[in-house]
């Protein structure tokens, strides 16, 4: 049965995206494909990208590793930036898949099951993954990547940027001939000194802007799309959806949309969310439910069937976000299994 609310994928604007970083940058781009390709899809996205040139992939999970593995074969070179965790060392070497070593622990479980290549990942500040620069391990047989992390790329004048540009800088210089990779989405934007070898970019692939804005340079990808299911009349002084959430002052016109925070629209999108439809954007009303919202199109020509866009090329992901007050990351990957994805291109 068709679904009524949808979550397209334009792997053109993708393709778009992925040259337009490659531009941005001055080097080779890495996608970063972790989370199901931030909920868009992995196995087609990484397919899409590996015409397009792309030749190496990052993925957080092991099993994400595993899953792209299985589906596309020996060709991506598949990075796992939790690193070897517990037991798992065997496993990835089996499925050639590569660790991005984060601490001592890892270093030697991963040396102790004889495993090849691997990644470093060196903290330069901010105290998530990754040795300190002043712990980090000496060049050792099957280092192929040496990595960082940027806190604050999404604010080009945050002075964080240069400090961990620099620390970066003066540690990776232990490691001769091993791919250095430093810039994210934000730091591909921030100029030449921040490429390095290879940047790691993931939201501006699937349209968010590096600075949480959008940005002409790049399309957007990911349309999330809900069909009218009922326009009624809501008359003055009565209310619309749980807990009285919207009083009617004046007579209103009214869309039931097949969205809610079962597939993904967080409930803080109301009152101050948005939606495509009818030609403009128009307000979403009352509380969001687990399966619809409401959507005041008064005065507008709007009709069972049509379909509100709560992001896409018309309602761009930032803004979305910015109004249901989180980022891009977060409404990209809070769209559930419930919505099939459609690809295009």
């Amino acid at each position: 049965m068709p679904s009524p609310t949808t979550l397209s994928v334009d792997l053109n604007a993708l393709a778009h995206n992925f040259h337009a970083l490659e531009a941005a940058a001055g080097v080779p781009v890495h996608p970063v494909v972790k989370a199901d390709a931030y909920g868009l899809g992995a196995v087609p996205v990484v397919r899409r990208l590996l015409a397009e040139g792309a030749r190496t992939f990052f993925v957080a999970r092991a099993s994400g590793g595993f899953a792209l593995r299985e589906a596309l074969g020996a060709e991506p070179v598949i990075y796992v930036l939790d690193g070897c965790v517990g037991e798992t060392a065997g496993d990835l070497i089996a499925a050639d898949l590569r660790p991005v070593l984060n601490h001592g622990e890892q270093l030697t479980a991963w040396r102790a099951a004889s495993g090849g290549a691997c990644g470093l990942q060196i903290d330069t500040g901010m105290n998530r993954l990754g040795f300190r620069p002043e712990e980090a391990p000496d060049m050792f047989d099957g280092l192929d990547l040496v990595m960082s992390h940027l806190a604050c790329a999404d604010d080009p004048l945050e002075p964080m940027n240069r400090t961990q540009r620099d620390a970066f800088a003066a540690v990776v210089g232990r490691y001769p001939g091993v791919i250095r990779s430093f810039a994210n989405s934000g730091g591909a934007f921030l100029g030449p000194d921040y490429g390095f070898d290879a940047a790691r970019p993931g939201i501006s692939l699937y349209g968010g802007g590096p600075e949480g804005r959008p940005d002409a340079r790049l399309r957007a990808v990911a349309t999330l799309s809900a069909e009218v299911l009922q326009v009624r009349e809501v008359p003055t002084g009565e209310s619309v959806g749980y807990s009285r959430g919207f009083l009617a002052d004046t007579p209103r016109r009214i869309a039931i949309c097949a969205a809610g925070y079962a597939d993904g629209v967080l409930r803080s999108t109301s009152p101050w969310g948005a939606v495509w439809l009818g030609g403009a954007l128009r307000s979403i009303v009352g509380r969001v439910s687990m399966d619809v919202i409401a959507v005041d199109v008064t005065g507008a020509d709007v009709a069972v069937g049509d379909r509100a866009e709560l992001f896409g090329a018309n309602r761009m992901l930032d803004e979305a976000a910015t109004a249901a007050g989180t980022i891009a990351y977060e409404l990209l990957t809070s769209v559930t299994p419930r919505v099939p994805r459609i690809y295009i291109g």
